[in-house]
């Protein structure tokens, strides 16, 4: 986040609500409820806001608060982000950012199942 912060003014932070959770991704997910996760997020330094949507994608959050920067993973080409196309059509930029290696959902999920073999 502190990377994302660097490159604006102001970070706002989208988080899916717990039912765009349960269509895109796996089955058990999400393992921590929205309002915790919108908590935890808010409650980073970096972050001056968070907003939950229940979209599948942001679009329409990234429609509506029409951001300078779009920062994305650096696990996603910039082809593959949603919103790319509007904050380019006017005027902003996208960024990628480096993701920090075991700190997503889907790697702790793994390291728990291969403590447990």
């Amino acid at each position: 986040m502190s990377r994302a912060k660097k490159l604006g003014d102001i970070l706002v932070v989208g988080v899916n609500t717990d039912s765009s959770v349960r269509r895109i991704k796996p089955a058990g997910r999400p393992l921590i409820r929205q309002k915790y996760r919108a908590a935890l997020v808010d409650g980073l330094k970096p972050v001056d806001f968070v907003i939950l949507f229940g979209e599948d994608t942001p679009e329409k959050l990234i429609r509506a608060i029409e951001p300078d920067i779009l920062v994305k993973g650096a696990d996603y080409k910039l082809n593959e982000i949603v919103g790319a196309d509007i904050v380019r059509g006017y005027g902003g930029t996208v960024r990628r950012i480096k993701l920090i290696a075991g700190i997503s959902t889907s790697s702790i999920i793994q390291n728990i199942k291969n403590s447990l073999e």
